[in-house]
């Protein structure tokens, strides 16, 4: 007990997003745990031993890399973001030649003697976005000239954009929003922003156009503005889905009950929403949408009191990233996109996504930390804080 009231004692941050933390690991741990049991089945293996010896551990694994990230004062990420793109840039090229191939898209990279694989985007976005926070930044005193700070900031926006939508348009997607959000919290002119828009629609037209998975997005694109000319092999993932929305009620079948888990390809990961609804109703799902949101209401409370720029961008790029995928992920499963690879964060199952999701959430507390450290000063000096 004495060990566990020190760690608390060094625990620092804002406790709502510590409180969505632990309630997201809890119910990633429960659903995943109902629906790999047609995968464990297919291995061979207990769901048990499939669990423990694989989700379980990166959860853990997981918290414990949000509270060292939390403990390192965010400033140091902006030196570390420098390294990060200059490892992320190669690494994504290297993954679109030698990456690992699923679905007729390389997005994979083995790691070395460990033998496992991690998405090269998950990278990139964090190294993007404290990259992009930085730079703006940096570039505050002369934010509008395009020579100084337009051109080399959207440089590394647009080489990252092309890599990744080269194998993974929906994130590339969701990454070039953040960081159209981003450059408008940093001050750029709204004209330079038109061009930017322009030209991630020209970037977007050619990849859509004249890359390796043109099929691929012209087909998912056609099965969700049209599914009725569709025949049910394309339509197998969405239509299970709804079938599971649709079950679930309002209270839901019960944790273990869900019948979808058998049919639906990824329900662990890509449409492990469907799961919550089917298995805790719409309550269950309203309350996951709610955590997102409260989520993102104390991520913007953290913004508007962060005392340096670079803390508010970046914790504003972070927050923004995963809510969008958060609930790009849940429009997903609802029906109301076309189907995507994009994993519910601290939710779904996937080893290295979800230890990138962990660090992003240790580096917004560590804006956090700053910004409670900066109020008691204020307190101390007799100062009136800014309200909570």
């Amino acid at each position: 007990m004495v060990a566990i009231n020190k760690l608390l004692d060094k625990t620092k941050g804002d406790r709502w997003i510590w409180l969505i933390i632990i309630l997201l690991s809890l119910i990633s741990v429960l659903v995943v745990y109902s629906s790999t049991s047609t995968l464990a089945f297919k291995r061979g293996v207990g769901v048990e031993k499939l669990l423990l010896t694989k989700h379980v551990i990166f959860v853990l694994i997981g918290i414990a890399m949000i509270y060292i990230a939390h403990l390192l004062d965010y400033r140091y990420y902006a030196g570390i973001s420098k390294v990060l793109m200059v490892i992320t840039i190669p690494l994504l090229v290297y993954t679109l030649i030698f990456g690992a191939n699923v679905n007729d898209a390389s997005r994979w990279v083995k790691i070395p003697l460990i033998g496992l694989t991690f998405q090269t985007s998950d990278l990139a976005k964090l190294a993007l976005i404290t990259f992009l926070a930085r730079m703006l930044t940096r570039k505050q005193e002369n934010i509008k000239d395009v020579k100084e700070a337009f051109i080399p900031i959207m440089g590394s926006v647009c080489v990252v954009f092309v890599l990744i939508a080269w194998a993974n348009m929906s994130t590339a997607l969701m990454l070039f929003g953040v960081s159209i959000l981003l450059l408008i919290i940093g001050r750029i002119s709204i004209k330079q922003i038109m061009m930017v828009c322009a030209g991630g629609f020209v970037l977007l037209l050619f990849v859509a156009f004249l890359g390796p998975r043109r099929e691929v997005y012209k087909s998912r694109i056609e099965t969700y503005m049209h599914p009725e000319r569709q025949n049910s092999d394309k339509t197998f993932q969405s239509d299970h889905s709804k079938i599971a929305l649709a079950s679930g009620g309002v209270f839901g079948k019960g944790p273990g009950n869900s019948i979808e888990k058998n049919f639906l390809p990824h329900p662990y990961s890509d449409f492990v929403f469907a799961m919550i609804i089917e298995e805790y109703g719409t309550i269950g799902g309203i309350i996951v949408m709610s955590l997102y949101l409260v989520l993102l209401y104390r991520c913007i409370k953290i913004v508007t009191r962060a005392p340096k720029a670079f803390g508010a961008l970046l914790a504003a790029g972070l927050s923004f990233s995963l809510t969008i995928q958060a609930f790009a992920n849940m429009a997903v499963a609802v029906g109301l996109g076309p189907v995507t690879g994009v994993p519910l964060p601290l939710v779904s199952m996937g080893g290295t996504s979800l230890l990138f999701t962990s660090i992003a959430f240790g580096i917004i507390l560590s804006v956090s930390k700053d910004v409670e450290e900066n109020s008691s000063k204020k307190v101390i000096v007799g100062e009136i804080p800014a309200m909570a």
